[in-house]
């Protein structure tokens, strides 16, 4: 069974005191070992996501995994690498479109590890539609966040919010909380003993599992 080590992430910890290019060549084996492993870990994740959501069994960890270089074109911080790895595996096309759809998150960084989905920052056409959903199908989605494995894994949502009433709802709405939300967000936080452990698949498995509701009702808002 895949498993991510020990190595992988002290790697990702050398990177962050040391993100230069001189050092990142002279370490590129390090590099080209932990992000082999991190892609042998997706891969086999996406077979096990796959069994309760085939829309995404025919990806592989190359069209999820993010790369490690920075754009630093428009940024202050001009540190040339990611300190993190991470992939995003969700139904949509193509890799530029990740947040045009819920999907399953994992990031991998020492000392802030963790799993997570939902919809960050949807489009306005994707928030409207995702407000109406939870409109006319409140009790359906209070159900889904009320489950008992979703709540063992990510507890409550989390997300920006509006500080004002969304247009055309009122300010006594009964979900008024969750439709003033810009984000729709669900995480679970991965100590480094547990993402070097040998539990570490079936953990990210299970997580993703119950997820998948909260995924699919944020996704059926547009179809």
């Amino acid at each position: 069974m895949p498993s991510l080590s020990a190595s992988t992430l002290r790697f990702l910890k050398d990177l962050k005191v040391n993100n230069n290019r001189d050092w990142f060549q002279d370490n590129k084996p390090r590099y080209e070992a932990a992000r082999g492993e991190f892609e042998q870990f997706i891969d086999a994740l996406i077979l096990r996501i796959a069994q309760f959501d085939p829309s995404i069994a025919h990806f592989k960890a190359k069209d999820c995994v993010f790369r490690i270089y920075r754009d630093v074109r428009f940024s202050k911080d001009k540190s040339p690498y990611k300190i993190a790895m991470g992939a995003h595996v969700s139904s949509a096309a193509k890799r530029s479109e990740i947040h045009s759809r819920a999907g399953y998150y994992i990031h991998l960084e020492p000392g802030a590890s963790m799993l997570a989905g939902g919809a960050y920052l949807p489009e306005s056409g994707w928030l409207k539609a995702i407000r109406q959903e939870i409109d006319y199908n409140r009790e359906e989605f209070k159900s889904i966040l009320e489950d008992k494995d979703f709540k063992k894994y990510f507890g409550e949502i989390d997300g920006e919010k509006l500080k004002t009433t969304p247009q055309g709802y009122p300010a006594d709405h009964p979900e008024i909380e969750y439709l003033r939300m810009k984000s729709f967000l669900a995480s679970n936080t991965c100590p480094d003993k547990l993402v070097t452990s040998a539990d570490f698949l079936d953990h990210a498995a299970n997580a993703f599992k119950a997820l998948y509701p909260f995924d699919r009702f944020l996704n059926r808002s547009t179809e």
